[in-house]
């Protein structure tokens, strides 16, 4: 079983708040390592964020326990009700998120018998601000994590189940299990190299002052992920349509030929940024979109049949591929041009 950094950093966040209220030897401990867990997240933003709204719900719910105690009591009708008072103001502060912990301090207040003051409840939201604290050191100071690393590594990742995917969907000789567990395992990477996303973009907004590179680079990542998206509609369009419409050998062959074109240009352009390729050597003289075009022309010149209107609708998709790629091109040519530029004037 392989274990993730964040389940590691989990463990050692629980540890340092648990080991922390033995030092000061609070009581009831197990409310900062629940804190810790709740509170990590998969970035440093994110975990900084979760901080400052716990603290301001937590806060909330610590207030309305005590009112809770004071007029209501602490039988489980109050606590209940409390509870529900809790969840509608943190929803309304659009802070969903934070609702869990939340609960759990409003719990940890109302439920112990006798201690309806202040003290008792600034206790308890001590331990929950330990716990909460030491995840956000955890996640500052152990194995942060690199976006720029994980996103490529998943951008490669994706690519190469998208390549064998479009390699074999007109030739069919994956079975129809093995496309259909890989259509759906390549639909939940796409999912998560959206998020990887995001989370990289969210982290250079928020963490760090961008430079102009940095800029480009966000640009370029998201075009990866969105030529992708499109290589994926593709794949489901073929799925659905190419082999309803009766195909011909002949449009096996054309469609064939031009998606094994179209996927090499695709791994063309990582291995370009990879800084594989020189830039130099990566350029073609011939156009991209002009190729898919003609393709195209060729695709509506065989379409006579009624029944092969869905090659048409495929044949788009591919359009909308091969520009997202060429697109991907553009950029990539860009910004490693760039960064050439930068090197060359910082070494004169």
């Amino acid at each position: 079983m392989k274990l993730g950094p964040r389940v590691i950093k989990t463990g050692i966040a629980v540890t340092l708040a648990l080991y922390i209220c033995s030092l000061f030897k609070l009581e009831s401990a197990v409310f900062a390592g629940m804190a810790a867990i709740f509170t990590l997240q998969p970035s440093i933003y994110r975990t900084w964020k979760q901080v400052a709204d716990q603290v301001e719900t937590n806060l909330l719910g610590a207030v309305f326990a005590l009112l809770g105690l004071y007029f209501l009591g602490n039988d489980p009708f109050s606590i209940g009700l409390v509870m529900v008072i809790v969840i509608g103001i943190t929803v309304k502060l659009k802070m969903e998120d934070t609702i869990s912990l939340t609960l759990v301090t409003v719990l940890a207040i109302m439920s112990a018998p006798g201690n309806e003051d202040l003290l008792f409840a600034l206790q308890r939201f001590a331990l929950t601000f330990i716990g909460m604290t030491s995840a956000l050191v955890v996640n500052i100071f152990i194995a942060p994590p690199n976006f720029k690393k994980m996103y490529i590594e998943k951008v490669n990742s994706v690519f190469q189940s998208l390549s064998i995917l479009v390699r074999t969907a007109i030739s069919d000789e994956m079975n129809e299990k093995s496309f259909q567990q890989q259509m759906r395992q390549l639909e939940k990477d796409l999912s998560k190299l959206e998020e990887q996303y995001r989370i990289f973009d969210e982290e250079r907004e928020k963490m760090a002052k961008l430079h102009h590179a940095d800029l480009r680079e966000i640009v370029v990542f998201r075009q990866m992920y969105k030529s992708l998206q499109q290589g994926f509609i593709v794949l489901e369009e073929i799925d659905s349509f190419y082999f309803k419409s009766k195909p011909t050998e002949e449009d096996d062959r054309l469609f064939d030929q031009h998606l094994e074109l179209l996927i090499k240009h695709h791994e063309l352009y990582l291995l370009k940024f990879d800084g594989k390729i020189k830039l130099d050597d990566a350029r073609h003289e011939e156009d991209r979109l002009k190729e898919t075009t003609a393709f195209l022309e060729k695709v509506y010149a065989n379409d006579q049949e009624q029944h092969k209107i869905q090659l048409t609708i495929i044949a788009s998709s591919i359009y909308h591929y091969a520009y997202q790629i060429d697109r991907l091109d553009q950029l990539v040519e860009q910004f490693m041009s760039y960064k050439e530029r930068v090197h060359e004037a910082s070494h004169t």
